[in-house]
Parts: C-alpha cells; sequence; structure tokens
C-alpha cells in the first residue's frame, strides 16, 4: 500500500490531463518530428505523472520529494520542447496556449505539494 494513493493527488489528476493535452497537440505537429519532438513531447509528458505514482510509494517524505522533483524538472522539459513549437509555429496556437498554461500551473503545483511534503 502506498503512503499516499496518487490517484487522489490533485497533481497526478492534472498530470493526467497534461498528458492527454501533449498527445492530442502532438497529432498536430509535422509527420517529419515523429521521430524527434513527438516522441519526445511524449516521453516528457508521461514522465511527469509517473513519477508523482513511483513517488508516493517511497517510504520516506525526502524520498517522495526527490520524485516530484524529478516530475517537476520533466515538466520544464516538457515546457521547453513545447516553446520550440512555438518558435517553430508547430500546431494550432490555442492548443499550443493550452499545453504551456497548464505545464505553468502543474510546476507552481507540484512545486508547492512538494514543500509541503519536506515540511511534514
Amino acid at each position: 500500500m502506498t503512503r499516499h494513493n496518487f490517484k487522489n493527488l490533485k497533481i497526478w489528476q492534472k498530470a493526467m490531463d497534461l498528458t492527454d493535452m501533449t498527445y492530442e497537440y502532438c497529432k498536430q505537429l509535422p509527420t517529419e518530428e515523429r521521430f524527434n519532438l513527438i516522441d519526445q513531447l511524449n516521453r516528457s509528458s508521461c514522465s511527469v505523472p509517473s513519477n508523482i505514482a513511483e513517488g508516493s510509494g517511497k517510504r520516506t517524505n525526502i524520498h517522495f520529494a526527490e520524485f516530484l522533483t524529478t516530475s517537476l524538472t520533466s515538466c520544464y522539459e516538457l515546457e521547453t520542447q513545447l516553446l520550440i513549437c512555438e518558435r517553430r509555429k508547430y500546431g494550432k496556437p490555442e492548443s499550443l496556449m493550452q499545453c504551456l498554461e497548464t505545464a505553468e500551473e502543474l510546476q507552481r503545483m507540484i512545486f508547492a505539494f512538494r514543500e509541503h511534503v519536506l515540511n511534514r
């Protein structure tokens, strides 16, 4: 049994939403990016909720916080890849903005939750 039921965590739920949004956004990207940017976007978006879930099963809050840090850095990586898409003018701007806004909101949420976990 995990210390935190990750499925009940708002940060995990929001991260899953961001993963869904990212996968949908990637369908709009040029096919020549299939093995490059699209693959990176999908992997980094999956990494965010995956690390939250994995960390939730760790024995100490310090270990959980380490996985939250990894989740946060994956979210920064995803944001950077989305900004590359913006510079390249890939996909629909509204879809891209929705992904970027959700990524930024999630970064704030993960950061705050990590601080909460560390201060318990």
